[in-house]
């Protein structure tokens, strides 16, 4: 039976960044998720490492500084996975006025200690940047966030977790939990064969996202748990709406924003939706309405309109939101909730409540200070200066590394060899090569990189590569992805016997 300092249930964002800060400070760390990695609400954002220019209009200046402060440290350690990218917010004459427009965006430049980011522009929209709106949009402003490729973002975290030494347990469910003589006993389950292992934890850190209450009142046997307020948020997909590389955020009649963003090379990402969801989070799916809105908001800015024949792909996940009271879904707090019990002759329990993807490293660093004062201090807060897997490199050097993997692999087209960059940064040169790719399984994904896929970030289905650990399904055929399924089940068929 393994022994854990702290044990982390979910395997999101949240959950795996406590798991990486953890372990590099020294304690023994073990994580369970019931799915595969990011298959809940990680995966299912608008894709952007933001302040979150909204939240000042409803006073949330700590979380927004906060998020602000976290984009650069972000892009330095990942910057494969994450870039800059700028916003045009094109003013809209019946809603905010100008004055209340340019205050909120030098509030945005100002408060998060913006060094490398570009600052606010006003931008003229009756230029390039302003051609595919109607005609009536003449001014906007130009700003800076980033993107980032959230699924991604997990795996990489759960990568170095494992590489501190921290055990990465996918497709295991916590089934029990209880407390006894100062520890917790813990029966995990493999939710593929069923069959059951113990393991005991000083302290146990439920991060189960939107499951977290679920968590709560099954495994735990709090029965009385009601802390979240789930909210759906719903995106669409389209054909490329527009040639520039710069993204748009459209203010709506109703207070909210959407964003349309360039999306894997020739498509448009547009959401998203805030609305209450009740039922089961992993049942959560867009709605007609979620779709007619989001195309009728895309269509006020846009000169030709939004239509379902645009749409290629959608997709919808629920917010696990701290119930703060707030009368609508777009009104309650994005900022996180730590709750701490143990103690004194107890096992510990954190339970995390909301977050944004862009404060998870922040949460973790506050997580770790109120696991110490129940377990005691380890090592040093760490993660804000190590890069994560692959992103060992300068912000400013993906074009070199671009350069690299083309020399190395000639046969590749430049669509792939950007592809593979951006996804694994100086990992890709480990699979990467004019005569190691292997089978080539459509859309420039290749038997090595799948390989490497199944051997480093426990990818198991076509449906964990296609549209997690990538985002190639909005690519392959039905043909295509039985392909790969059937090489997977070889390889992994293949790695058991050797084993």
């Amino acid at each position: 039976m393994k022994n854990y300092d702290i044990f982390v249930i979910g395997g999101g964002i949240n959950g795996c960044g406590i798991a990486r800060d953890a372990a590099g400070r020294g304690y023994t760390v073990g994580l369970a998720e019931m799915n595969d990695l990011a298959s809940g609400t990680s995966s299912w954002s608008t894709k952007l490492i933001h302040g979150g220019l909204r939240y000042l209009e409803h006073y949330e200046f700590k979380l927004v500084r906060h998020a602000l402060m976290e984009r650069e440290v972000l892009w330095r350690i990942a910057p494969h996975i994450i870039r800059p990218l700028r916003f045009i917010l094109p003013h809209h004459s019946g809603l905010r006025p100008k004055w209340l427009l340019r205050l909120g965006l030098f509030l945005y430049d100002h408060i998060g200690g913006r060094k490398q980011l570009k600052a606010t522009d006003k931008v003229d929209l009756s230029g390039p940047l302003g051609e595919p709106l109607k005609n009536e949009f003449k001014i906007g402003f130009e700003y800076s966030d980033a993107r980032v490729d959230d699924a991604r973002l997990v795996v990489l975290n759960a990568r170095s977790a494992k590489d501190k030494g921290a055990d990465i347990m996918v497709r295991t469910k916590l089934a029990a939990a209880r407390r006894e003589n100062g520890l917790w006993h813990l029966t995990l389950r493999d939710t593929v064969s069923g069959e059951e292992t113990a393991a005991t934890a000083r302290f146990l850190v439920n991060t189960g996202g939107p499951w977290v209450d679920l968590i709560l009142r099954g495994a735990i046997g709090r029965n009385e748990a009601r802390h979240i307020r789930l909210v759906q948020g719903s995106h669409i997909v389209t054909k490329q709406l527009y040639a520039h590389d710069r993204a748009y955020i459209f203010q709506n009649s109703d207070g909210r924003i959407i964003f349309t963003i360039p999306y894997e090379g020739e498509f448009t990402l547009v959401g998203t939706t805030d609305q209450d969801y009740q039922g089961d989070p992993g049942a959560v799916a867009i709605t007609d309405g979620e779709i007619d809105y989001l195309l009728a908001s895309a269509s006020e800015y846009f000169k030709s309109p939004v239509t379902r024949d645009d749409i290629v792909w959608t997709f919808s996940g629920v917010r696990p939101l701290f119930d703060d009271g707030a009368s609508k879904a777009q009104e309650a707090t994005r900022d996180y909730v730590l709750r701490v019990e143990g103690g004194n002759g107890e096992p510990g329990l954190l339970n995390c409540f909301g977050g944004k993807i862009t404060t998870y490293r922040v949460l973790a660093e506050d997580a770790m200070k109120q696991i110490e004062e129940v377990i005691g201090k380890k090592g040093q807060p760490w993660s804000s200066t190590a890069a994560l897997p692959g992103g060992d490199f300068p912000v400013d050097g993906v074009a070199d590394l671009e350069a690299g993997l083309a020399r190395n692999a000639p046969q590749l087209e430049a669509a792939t060899i950007r592809r593979l960059v951006r996804a694994y940064g100086t990992d890709a040169a480990s699979f990467v090569g004019a005569d190691t790719m292997g089978k080539h399984l459509g859309h420039g994904l290749y038997a090595a990189e799948v390989d490497f896929l199944i051997e480093k970030e426990w990818a198991v289905s076509a449906e964990d590569v296609l549209w997690r650990r990538s985002k190639l399904g909005l690519r392959f055929s039905p043909e295509e992805t039985a392909g790969l399924a059937k090489y997977m089940d070889m390889a992994t068929a293949g790695k058991k016997a050797a084993a």
